[in-house]
């Protein structure tokens, strides 16, 4: 009885196993035909999943010297210690593209990939040059249906952000309707993945410029807004941000003036290793009363909440005569400390987590006019001075001091590798090499015309250029 028992035991045992085996068959027929491609270009809001994309086996593997967002990392340092110091800059090639590039280049994994105002994004071969996919996601909108702005056509200006977890370029184009539209494109195929509207209700399209570089963090990106170049029409700075895969509601913070105050600097938000957000603030409409949280820098927690704020103890006066904060995004440094300067000629040493508010820096001192995104090695600062680039040391504690000034052309928005500084002299475009001790200038190299705010990309030995007609690859071996 026994041995009878266990032989039927065992043959239902291996029947219920069999059914198992065809639910489980069905289940994944089922899941497998759910899982289909979107159309490229896709009314906003619409994204593909994002684990489908993120194991895609061709997806390029971001690496330690890869240049994935706005001065490679979040704190903006724009420095790339392994980088080897040239005896001479060469031309190593150049490629003529849609629209002109001013958002900064990246480099993923060889891949270098840029913008252009025409609204497309493109995938080069960092040695050759060669164009491995172009992308376009809408028609730029020309200058003559803005209200003012100085670039034409408006497409794509602030720079992209790659996002290694998801193999996707993040970047928002501006296109005709008026419309700002966040675009995720896989970064092997240049398929658009994610396509979204990033306009808020109440908001002017037409009015909003987005020019600061995008951030990533904790599976967010961030997008933050300016005005167009002349202050006109009804702009409020603001900062939004969304998810990914595209999906979910929009988060934002808006400046509360009742006008201006955008946050427009090319350097775009920092992020700290918490995920919160420190962004520059330009001049406000409010010249007296309560502070407008205009002039400013802001910190904002991941979820967009303001937390903290700084703004200079006359910001009224600045706000009036637009000499705001504005210009120059902020840089974290070691010890929690943000050197802010912009159009005023004063720079502040703040404390990051205690920003201080109105009139509450650790320190002011007269350095210079900036404008663009500061680099740093550590506590040693690099200013795009209008006047040239400056070395500032920041620390021990509230202490800063002067280093040495570039000659009077170079003021473009620096980057470090090695022991060298690279910037450009717009809008002639020629890229200068500094010894990063004394300021020296090692070697040149005429790239082309070039933004204001361009600014250069270090990879494998190679500088990169965005230029009004394209990008430049000028070795440094």
């Amino acid at each position: 009885m026994l041995n009878a028992f266990t032989m039927l035991m065992r043959h239902f045992a291996r029947v219920v196993a069999c059914i198992l085996l065809i639910a489980l068959a069905g289940c994944g027929s089922s899941t497998s035909t759910s899982n289909t491609s979107a159309h490229p270009t896709p009314k906003p809001p619409l994204a593909l999943t994002v684990p489908s994309i993120a194991t895609t086996p061709t997806t390029p593997v971001s690496n330690s010297t890869d240049w994935t967002t706005y001065h490679r990392d979040n704190a903006r340092s724009g420095y790339l210690a392994s980088a080897s110091d040239p005896q001479r800059l060469t031309h190593l090639w150049s490629v003529q593209l849609d629209g002109a590039v001013y958002a900064e280049p990246l480099v993923v994994g060889g891949h270098v990939l840029v913008a252009t105002e025409n609204d497309s994004l493109y995938s080069l071969d960092a040695q050759t040059g060669h164009v491995q996919w172009r992308t376009n996601v809408g028609s730029p909108i020309p200058l003559n249906e803005l209200p003012c702005g100085n670039i034409d056509p408006l497409g794509i200006t602030g720079t992209p952000v790659y996002d290694p977890a998801t193999g996707l370029v993040f970047a928002v184009a501006e296109v005709s309707g008026p419309a700002h539209i966040l675009v995720g494109v896989n970064m092997s195929t240049g398929k658009v993945r994610v396509r979204r509207s990033v306009d808020l209700g109440g908001m002017d399209p037409r009015a909003h410029q987005q020019r600061a570089a995008l951030a990533l963090s904790q599976g967010m990106v961030y997008i933050a807004y300016g005005g167009l170049d002349g202050d006109c029409s009804d702009y409020i700075g603001r900062v939004v941000a969304s998810r990914t895969d595209g999906q979910g509601p929009l988060l934002s913070y808006q400046v509360p003036t009742t006008r201006e105050g955008g946050i427009w600097a090319p350097s775009g938000p920092a992020v700290d290793a918490a995920g919160n957000i420190y962004v520059a603030v330009g001049n406000g409409a409010e010249t007296q009363g309560d502070w407008d949280h205009s002039d400013s820098i802001l910190r904002l927690s991941p979820t967009l909440h303001l937390e903290d704020g700084f703004a200079p103890q006359q910001w009224q006066q600045d706000n009036a005569g637009d000499a705001d904060l504005g210009s120059m995004g902020p840089v974290l440094l070691p010890n929690g400390l943000i050197l802010a300067d912009g159009k005023s000629g004063l720079a502040y040493l703040l404390h990051a987590n205690s920003l201080g508010g109105v009139g509450g820096q650790a320190r002011v001192l007269s350095i210079c006019r900036s404008f663009g995104g500061a680099a740093a090695i550590g506590s040693r600062m690099f200013l795009p001075c209008t006047d040239g680039l400056r070395e500032v040391l920041v620390g021990p504690g509230n202490h800063v001091a002067l280093g040495w000034q570039a000659p009077g052309q170079v003021v473009g928005s620096p980057v470090v590798g090695g022991n060298t500084v690279y910037s450009l002299s717009p809008p002639n475009g020629t890229l200068y090499a500094l010894n990063s001790q004394n300021g020296t200038v090692t070697a040149s190299l005429q790239v082309g015309r070039t933004s204001r705010f361009a600014t250069p990309t270090l990879y494998g030995g190679h500088v990169f250029v965005g230029t009004f007609s394209g990008i430049v690859a000028v070795s440094t071996s």
